[in-house]
């Protein structure tokens, strides 16, 4: 008797257990249903495609091949675009540091009573779409655009000058505005879990406020750092829109060769092989950033 009542005990338990770990994975399942449907199983589908091969605008799904990422790896156009793609966003990341750390310091430590409204700065701009302030920068940046205009009537030029639209230049400067909220709010709430005893300390000992910037400030902000340079970097890396409006033939990024290889060219295996390889690159970048935010964050 003692055994009979024993497994049913333990049958009620595990059954209870089991309701108990599945009311648990209840919320989180949508979550997940949501990522499996809408990116594990396009990224599936992409990894598929790019073991295909086009003839005469019908692809052929019996004869896997190599030959796609063969071609992406010899051809020296996508290589360039890739490479330039990469030195574009680094380009942003950079500036947009440059000018969010600095606005991001001043929030954190000296914005005081104004704090809120600035963050509200900070924020609206992207209550405003992507396209409208792509446009605004081609506004500005045209042959008779508002910065033309105005170099022409200071007579600090003769000519319009035909470098700041439709080039890297255009494409940087656009991207840094667009993203560097990205950059300032991670590095805000770095800045803002810094004990302010540590800055008081470090006064007391003697430290210089750009001694105890750099010793005590720098290094506890640079989780937030590196996760605002995470966001630029990937989200300039895959911007397919500003090359679009205010790029020329020198701005074309990796984006915009993989719509056209799906679009205008019905090249499908090969734009999956380009976008395999550039998912591979952007799971190799977030690995990097995900182990020296982890190093600093236990330092």
């Amino acid at each position: 008797m003692n055994l009979v009542h024993n497994e049913r005990s333990g049958h009620k338990m595990r059954a209870s257990t089991f309701r108990a770990r599945l009311m648990t994975m209840l919320p989180v399942a949508p979550p997940f249903l949501w990522i499996a449907l809408f990116l594990f199983a396009p990224y599936c589908l992409l990894f598929c495609y790019s073991f295909w091969s086009v003839n005469e605008f019908q692809i052929i799904q019996r004869h896997i091949t190599l030959a796609n990422y063969l071609h992406l790896l010899t051809t020296p156009l996508y290589l360039t675009v890739i490479l330039r793609s990469l030195r574009i966003a680094f380009s942003v990341v950079v500036l947009s540091l440059l000018l969010g750390y600095p606005l991001a310091y001043f929030l954190a430590f000296h914005a005081g009573r104004h704090r809120h409204l600035l963050y509200q700065a900070v924020i609206v701009p992207l209550w405003v779409s992507y396209l409208v302030r792509a446009y605004a920068w081609k506004v500005i940046f045209g042959n008779e655009g508002v910065l033309n205009t105005l170099l022409l009537w200071l007579h600090a030029t003769q000519h319009p000058l035909g470098f700041l639209l439709y080039s890297p230049f255009a494409v940087i400067v656009t991207l840094t505005h667009i993203y560097v909220p990205f950059v300032v709010l991670p590095v805000v709430a770095s800045l803002e879990k810094i004990p302010r005893e540590l800055l008081e300390s470090s006064s007391d000992l003697g430290a210089r406020p750009w001694q105890t910037f750099l010793r005590v400030v720098l290094p506890l902000s640079l989780p937030g750092v590196i996760s605002g340079a995470t966001f630029a970097f990937l989200l300039s890396f895959g911007d397919f829109l500003a090359p679009l409006l205010l790029g020329g033939p020198s701005s074309v990024m990796i984006a915009n060769v993989v719509a056209n290889l799906f679009g205008a060219d019905y090249n499908w295996p090969l734009g999956a092989a380009v976008a395999v390889v550039i998912l591979l690159i952007v799971v190799a970048i977030l690995s990097v950033t995900q182990r020296l935010e982890r190093r600093w964050r236990t330092a």
